[in-house]
């Protein structure tokens, strides 16, 4: 079988590839449908990465965010037709302490390994999850469900109990799907977002209060808080998280940031905090994110940050669809016709 697959070569420069595709024993053969568009796959097509890394990446097939349709299963566990979701992250290791998105051997497509902008693709059997009742657009965000999920679940197992108010710093995708996911888990517990865009926070509706980060005064206290700002923003938000959190608490730490951010250690061992790190996700919790997914508000709240739908039919299609994305205050998705 001939693939067709698309390849970064440089910034805003894509090529199509044509390769043999030989699918190994007992993988299944997905045809990917619809994608959305990640900062971090912003950040290889507009160059904004370091030369290092660029030239040590590219050539990049991109996307990590996918769902599809099963074309083939040599053991027909799954039906053709039948819709799943992609994880991108692929184990070579087992490991009974450190989690499959946390080992070192493990790679992650889009980043260590090809993405998901391909005609077909073969999945290991224990790398695609079956996803019914929810709309293909929709299920696109699985993988930023399940970065928040993993996060969260780090954060249950190693904060303290105190949970009465939670605060989210960041505006942004991660932050809203972040603080969604938060409420859901912990409902009883005041939520809090900040951020520094009036209008995106007012797609929050689901948080208890919101507020813009220059509007926090001395009395403002948290318990816990999840840093979702990332880039840029992400030194100012952590100084102001460690300022307002109460002692020993935990700052989840979910935005990435291509500078390191100088952090105020002297307060952090003064109030004796946590700095949780979180990144990527596994398969548990891909699990996890499709059964929210099946609570239809859920589903709307989450519908509510797509900004554009665009259908890819060719090169210049993709080229739209990141520049689009680049205006857009949320999340972009693109249909998968190639």
């Amino acid at each position: 079988m001939i693939n067709e697959i698309v390849k970064l070569v440089e910034p805003k420069k894509l090529e199509m590839n044509f390769e043999e595709l030989n699918l190994p024993k007992n993988h299944i053969l997905v045809k990917p449908t619809y994608m959305s568009i990640c900062a971090a796959d912003q950040r290889y097509y507009q160059g904004k990465r370091k030369k290092e890394a660029l030239e040590k990446k590219l050539p990049l097939t991109l996307i990590h965010e996918c769902v599809g349709e099963v074309l083939y299963d040599p053991k027909c566990e799954f039906s053709v037709g039948e819709k799943v979701v992609l994880i991108p992250n692929t184990p070579y290791e087992e490991d009974n302490i450190i989690k499959e998105n946390y080992r070192l051997s493990t790679k992650f497509r889009s980043s260590s390994y090809d993405g998901f902008m391909q005609t077909m693709i073969h999945m290991r059997r224990n790398r695609i999850i079956p996803i019914q009742n929810i709309k293909p657009e929709i299920a696109s965000m699985l993988e930023l469900m399940s970065v928040a999920v993993n996060g969260i679940e780090n954060f249950i197992e190693k904060a303290h109990d105190r949970r009465d108010t939670l605060a989210v710093w960041g505006d942004g995708s991660v932050g809203y799907v972040t603080a969604l996911i938060l409420k859901s888990y912990f409902p009883k517990s005041k939520l809090i977002v900040l951020g520094v865009n009036r209008d995106k926070l007012g797609y929050f509706s689901f948080a208890d209060e919101i507020k813009l980060v220059n509007e926090v005064d001395e009395d403002f206290k948290v318990d816990h808080t999840f840093e979702c700002v990332g880039g840029a923003g992400a030194e100012s938000a952590i100084d102001q998280i460690i300022g307002c959190i109460q002692p020993q608490g935990c700052i989840n730490l979910l935005g990435v940031s291509e500078d390191p951010p100088h952090i105020n250690t002297r307060m952090v061992l003064e109030k004796g905090l946590t700095l949780l790190g979180n990144s990527r996700s596994g398969y548990s919790d891909f699990k996890k994110s499709v059964e929210l997914l099946q609570n239809s508000q859920i589903q709307d709240y989450i519908e509510n940050i797509i900004c554009d739908r665009i259908e890819v039919k060719g090169l210049g299609d993709i080229h739209s669809a990141f520049e689009a994305d680049l205006n857009n205050n949320f999340k972009t998705v693109m249909k998968w016709n190639i």
